[in-house]
Order: structure tokens, then C-alpha cells, then sequence
């Protein structure tokens, strides 16, 4: 029988069991041997240097249980999303054929050392959208802070993050799927507090997807001579530096 008196000691075992095991589970997965399409437009190069290396994070900056669960939890809003769309008449196609591991559409380029994962690719829309296609579909789960800033200057603006990851995307998705820079991309922003949708429509910015692509290789090249780009910032307190995993590491070197 339980000990209700001990509630809280209780959740907190059960809640340090789940974080144990989603932390091991994590440690064992195999590290990206390439740089993601969706972090080209990080604000640091530097820190995709030590990203793509595998560098060790400072202190206390591995993820956490708690931060693994934020990730799967909007894994699963972005299950939902696709859920709804083809139930509202979006002919969406997340996989390549009948290739539920695997076969997901992408790209890589650079010998494999750049590559990137859609989230979908939609042929039509439902009737009287009149929606350019194939079009990129690509979805995001964020807070309420964020969502609103998304939805009050669009995600160009609010996530340039986004908008490169989508402009790479577009660029290089041509050669498998013709026609797709040419119709404006899908963008969907989950509120994950209230559970609000945004959808956007976002043209394809070919000068933002070849600045992307020039960056890509120039960090590359940077980390196969061995050396490390300019940091992002040339104060620690910076926005960015503060809530990088690699801070103390990148500050404590000379330059």
C-alpha cells in the first residue's frame, strides 16, 4: 500500500528513475558525424565547431531528463500536427514510400558532412487553398513567448534559425523533389501552453540559402585545418554565450 505522506518523495524517485533512463538511453545513441542542416544558422560558429567535434560540454550542460522530455514531448505534438493537417485535407508525406524507419526525405551534401531531415513535403492542399506545391513543411513546438513573437513578426524575423534551416532545406531538396524552391515552404509553430497553431507561408530566400550553404563549408574547412572560427560575441556576457554548453571552454581560450 502507498504511504500518502510520502507523496513527494515518492515522485521523485519515480520522476529520477524515468530521467536516469532517458539520460542512459541518450549516452548510447551514436553522435552526428555531420553538421545538421537545421543548425547552419546558429548564431556562433565556434560553437558548431565544437558541436560537429564532439567536444565536451562544460559542467553540468549534458542534457537533462528533463530537458530530453521537452525534446520528446515535441516530437509528439509534431505527430499530432501531422495527424491533423491530413485530417483537414493536406496531402502530406513525412516518409518515402512505405519506410517508417529510414525513409524519411533529405539531403546531404559535402561528401555526407552536411545533411538535413524534413519534416514533410505537402503534393496539395485542400480544396480552395489553391496552395503552390510540392511544397517543404517544416514544424516547430515552442512556448507561448515564443509563439506569440513568431505569430507578431513571422518566423523570418522571430527564428532566423528557422528560416535558414528552411531556405537550406528548400535549396537542396530541388534535386530530389523539382519544384520545391519554387512554392513558398510550410511553416507551423506549435504553442505548446495552450496549443494554438500558426502556419506561415515562407518563400524561398535564395540568397540566405547560399549564405548558409557558404558557411556550412567554411567552418568545415576551419575544423579539418584545425582551426577555430571567431567567437559570435567579444564579451562572455553576451546573450548567446551565456546559454552556450561550451562557454567556459571557448572564454578560457586565449582568443
Amino acid at each position: 500500500m502507498l504511504d500518502f505522506n510520502h507523496t513527494s518523495s515518492f515522485a521523485e524517485r519515480v520522476n529520477e528513475t524515468i530521467d536516469a533512463a532517458l539520460t542512459a538511453e541518450n549516452a548510447a545513441r551514436i553522435p552526428r558525424d555531420y553538421l545538421g542542416g537545421s543548425r547552419l544558422g546558429h548564431a556562433c560558429e565556434r560553437a558548431l565547431q565544437f558541436e560537429i567535434t564532439h567536444a565536451p560540454k562544460d559542467e553540468g550542460q549534458d542534457f537533462s531528463g528533463q530537458l530530453l522530455r521537452i525534446f520528446a514531448i515535441g516530437h509528439g505534438l509534431e505527430e499530432l500536427a501531422i495527424r491533423w493537417l491530413r485530417g483537414a485535407g493536406f496531402e502530406l508525406y513525412t516518409q518515402k514510400g512505405n519506410h517508417p524507419d529510414g525513409g524519411q526525405f533529405g539531403f546531404f551534401i559535402a561528401d555526407g558532412r552536411i545533411r538535413g531531415h524534413v519534416d514533410g513535403i505537402i503534393s496539395a492542399g485542400p480544396e480552395g487553398f489553391s496552395l503552390a506545391a510540392p511544397a517543404l513543411w517544416e514544424c516547430k513546438t515552442m512556448n507561448a513567448k515564443n509563439w506569440r513573437a513568431c505569430v507578431k513578426d513571422g518566423v523570418t524575423k522571430s527564428k532566423p534559425v528557422y528560416a535558414a534551416q528552411i531556405a537550406v532545406y528548400q535549396a537542396y531538396m530541388e534535386a530530389s523533389v523539382p519544384g520545391i524552391s519554387a512554392a513558398p515552404a510550410v511553416f507551423t509553430a506549435i504553442n505548446k501552453d495552450t496549443a494554438e497553431l500558426y502556419h506561415e507561408l515562407v518563400p524561398f530566400d535564395a540568397e540566405l540559402a547560399q549564405r548558409m550553404s557558404d558557411r556550412g563549408v567554411r567552418i568545415l574547412q576551419a575544423t579539418d585545418a584545425g582551426e577555430l572560427l571567431p567567437r559570435v560575441a567579444a564579451n562572455r556576457d553576451f546573450f548567446e554565450c551565456r546559454f552556450c554548453s561550451w562557454a567556459e571552454r571557448c572564454w578560457n581560450l586565449p582568443t
